[in-house]
């Protein structure tokens, strides 16, 4: 049985090489237990039973492969990582508790106090308050910089540099970089490239084609799909897996539960037609928002007004994606909040809710939820304003999300 002690991400030996996206999706997991289950087995327990105390020694050591203890390893969680390892195209996987906490993990093992990381000016908010706050106590050192200017990354460049962080498309505004600039960068100044591949999934886009060493999930959006757990992960080289991340793994109790591993075994089996559905439908929803007098701006990278738009497209199979956002028309910021609260609060079929990637429709105002604890400053360099509204398409019929929005536009 292959063990978090060495890796939990190769395919296993009974399928053939050369399997599609959509088929690795359904089929990679660990072997079937004994009794020969179809839907991968749930493995609940926090302890494993030893054969002999010698085998027990050297599982514990990691000279054998064999599980040792829930914090270490599950057979439920390593069929994840397996599975997202293979849709990724990454040598190993490592899951974590949250998308958050992969960051946290990713962090951990590779920096030290006075090493250097890069990050985009336009990401999570809690991603840049984790970097650029927290680990700040620690030493480690950060600059933030526009999403979309290659240039800016390069010139950021220290020689204490170790990773350059990029979440593409960004959350909420859907700024692009070009991976692989970025990929080119790192690696000629000695350092890695970690991707945030949270909103385009495997599905769109496969970041290690185009030079990135990390990629990075919050397993809480589109990976589960259905709005129902928590979860992360961190997809790399086996080196990086075993001799970086596992070993903080071990020490920080940072591991997703077999539970939430479980039920996003079953969220990636459906994750191919969902992503695109739901892309197909925001594509909808962009065009048609583009279209309405109260709308002053949509931001989506399937549109051709968007800035990065045929980066977009080379870079996320032709498709733009389940998320956008637009800004509704005001004349200052205090009118702005007031009417996105307006429309956010006349919704009566979409959700208010801050998640996304749910098969729901989810919308939320970010400068109040989401980027809400960073500064006017940062949020004004981020380009994030009162008047936003963030909307994660789900796979309601189109027609009833526009008479949605309508009952709060039409009564600004």
């Amino acid at each position: 049985m292959t063990s978090k002690n060495t890796s939990a991400s190769s395919l296993p030996s009974s399928l053939p090489s050369g399997l599609h996206i959509d088929t690795l999706a359904v089929r990679a997991a660990v072997p079937r237990s004994q009794y020969g289950e179809n839907s991968e087995a749930l493995y609940l327990t926090s302890g494993y039973v030893q054969p002999d105390a010698q085998t027990s020694a050297q599982r514990f050591l990691g000279e054998e492969e064999g599980y040792t203890y829930g914090r270490t390893g599950n057979p439920t969680v390593s069929s994840f990582e397996m599975r997202l390892a293979a849709m990724e195209g990454t040598e190993a996987a490592m899951a974590t508790s949250s998308g958050m906490s992969a960051i946290m993990l990713m962090i951990f093992s590779l920096l030290k106090s006075g090493d250097h990381v890069i990050i985009s000016q336009s990401m999570f908010g809690s991603t840049i308050k984790l970097i650029g706050t927290e680990f700040a106590r620690f030493g480690v050192e950060s600059s933030i910089v526009p999403q979309s200017d290659v240039a800016a990354w390069k010139a950021a460049v220290r020689p204490n540099t170790k990773i350059l962080f990029a979440e593409t498309p960004t959350n909420p505004l859907t700024d692009v970089c070009d991976i692989q600039a970025l990929a080119d960068i790192a690696h000629n100044a000695g350092a890695l490239l970690a991707v945030d591949n949270c909103f385009a999934t495997p599905v769109l886009q496969r970041p290690i084609t185009m030079g990135a060493d990390i990629i990075m999930h919050s397993g809480t959006k589109y990976l589960d799909g259905q709005g129902r757990v928590m979860a992360g992960a961190l997809c790399a080289s086996e080196k990086l897996v075993t001799e970086k991340f596992l070993p903080v793994m071990k020490n920080s109790g940072l591991i997703l539960a077999p539970f939430n591993a479980w039920v996003l075994i079953k969220g990636l089996e459906t994750l191919d037609i969902r992503i695109r559905a739901q892309s197909a439908k925001a594509l909808e929803m962009a065009q048609w928002l583009e279209a309405q007098p109260q709308v002053a701006r949509v931001y989506y990278p399937g549109l051709p007004s968007h800035e990065q738009h045929a980066l977009a497209m080379k870079q996320m199979s032709g498709n733009g994606g389940a998320l956008l956002s637009f800004d509704v028309k005001a004349k200052d910021s205090a009118q702005a909040r007031e009417r996105a609260f307006h429309v956010l609060d006349q919704l009566q079929v979409l959700s208010l809710c801050t998640n996304l990637g749910d098969t729901k429709t989810l919308l939320t105002h970010p400068a109040s939820t989401s980027h809400g604890k960073l500064s006017d400053a940062q949020r004004s360099a981020a380009g994030i304003g009162q008047g936003m509204i963030r909307m994660a398409v789900g796979l309601e019929h189109v027609g009833d999300m526009k008479n949605d929005l309508l009952r709060g536009l039409n009564t600004l």
